[in-house]
């Protein structure tokens, strides 16, 4: 009998908490605050931290960042508003830093 296998998950590093699915990622080719970050279009089981401005490498946003809803451990950031035109694709979407996600049913 085949073996039923879920959906390629991400993960929270430290609690397991699953946290977004491969099938959501836009982009890999992301900097995050501690090295590679994925862009993702959804992300679930997290909370959003109070809105701020950051100057970021690619100008000025407002982001919030994203906490493990589990464990409150900071997965990354979500980009609330981008003020340069080049750089709107970004708003409403997720970024989760490589260090933070571990991989699931792969």
């Amino acid at each position: 009998m085949a073996e039923m296998i879920g959906p390629r998950l991400y993960c929270c590093c430290n609690c397991r908490n699953h946290v977004a699915l491969h099938d959501d990622v836009i982009s890999k080719a992301f900097q995050g605050r501690n090295g590679r970050a994925f862009l993702f279009s959804h992300a679930m089981n997290v909370s959003m931290g109070p809105k701020e401005d950051r100057h970021l490498m690619t100008g000025l946003h407002t982001v919030a960042d994203v906490y493990c809803s589990d464990c409150r451990e900071v997965l990354g950031w979500k980009y609330e508003r981008a003020y340069e035109e080049s750089q709107k694709y970004k708003e409403g979407k997720i970024i989760l830093e490589k260090s933070k996600i571990v991989k699931e049913n792969w």
